[in-house]
């Protein structure tokens, strides 16, 4: 959608590289520098040019305006996400189901209770009741009023809602945040906020971009796929990630880097668009460009050979509390 001249009035002024620069989201530093410009290439929800800054004290990445506010704005009816909560179309991952089993076998207890933030429909939750029959509690959270009725339906309990703002006395074995905690703007206190609903031997898997891979500092100044802009508020590094868990209560149990081959094509096929050869809009997103999944497969297979010597784009995060 195109926006006109009263916008920035409404967002506040949009802080370029010649701007003061802005105070960090995750402690307040000012010691932060621009970093690079991106636009929406996924989905074309704005014409406008959105800021990435550099915090040097925490080490992360974060935008500028951070639209926390408009959030229906930002993620469109057709968001990839939303469609296949809906219609059920994404498939079964075999290598969450070795890492849910494993995570399972290593907590305690005869009756489990596990919590997805933003865990939309619930079919994680699905896979996760599947991996072990200790599992006898399963709870959502999530701002996706359409997702409710679907979890409930799947018998999960739901709550409508930020994480911030989930109250409960219960407290829970095991807390997914899978591809969560980029896309929040305190990142730091709905970390605050998962330690304190973990049990005493709980585990927390955390799933989140790594700004510091190669394709990321390759497409660094052409909208990288990471960015997700403007989804994605605040990005960061193996280190600067494991910071801010400790500085909230948690440690880290395991780490791995995944592979993350669609960040590659959102590029490559960003960089055709730029060329003329092909067309992608707002009524076409790139995810659906008959190119999209030709390309996903070749950096896949690309990703796996780099897999054993090199810092990949994905990083997998399992927390326990300190």
């Amino acid at each position: 959608m195109n926006r006109n001249a009263n916008d920035d009035d409404q967002l506040g002024t949009l802080v370029t590289k010649d701007s003061l620069s802005p105070a960090c989201p995750i402690r307040g530093c000012t010691d932060t520098s621009w970093y690079a410009d991106a636009h929406d290439i996924e989905y074309h929800t704005s014409d406008r040019t959105y800021s990435f800054h550099k915090c040097h004290r925490c080490d992360v990445l974060f935008i500028v305006p951070m639209l926390w506010d408009r959030l229906g704005e930002i993620y469109p009816k057709n968001y990839y996400s939303y469609a296949s909560k809906k219609t059920g179309i994404i498939p079964r991952q075999r290598s969450l189901d070795w890492l849910i089993v494993k995570l399972l076998a290593s907590i305690p207890g005869d009756r489990l209770s596990v919590l997805d933030v933003g865990g939309g429909s619930g079919w994680i939750l699905d896979q996760v009741k599947s991996c072990s029959p200790r599992v006898s509690f399963t709870q959502c959270v999530d701002l996706d009023e359409g997702a409710q009725a679907q979890a409930v339906a799947r018998g999960h309990a739901y709550y409508l809602g930020s994480i911030e703002q989930f109250e409960t006395d219960r407290r829970f074995d095991l807390v997914l945040a899978l591809g969560l905690i980029e896309h929040v703007r305190d990142p730091a206190l709905v970390l605050r906020r998962i330690e304190d609903l973990l049990t005493a031997h709980g585990r927390v898997l955390i799933t989140t971009p790594n700004f510091d891979a190669l394709d990321a500092r390759l497409f660094r100044h052409r909208s990288w796929g990471g960015y997700h802009t403007p989804r994605h508020f605040v990005l960061f590094n193996r280190q600067s990630f494991t910071e801010l868990a400790e500085q909230s209560g948690l440690g880290v149990v395991s780490f791995s880097y995944k592979q993350a081959p669609w960040y590659w094509s959102l590029a490559v096929l960003d960089a055709m668009r730029r060329l003329g050869l092909i067309e992608i809009s707002a009524q076409r997103p790139v995810y659906h460009h008959p190119l999209y999944p030709l390309l996903r497969a070749s950096f896949a297979a690309f990703e796996f050979a780099r897999a054993p010597f090199a810092q990949l784009s994905y990083m997998v995060f399992t927390l326990g509390r300190r």
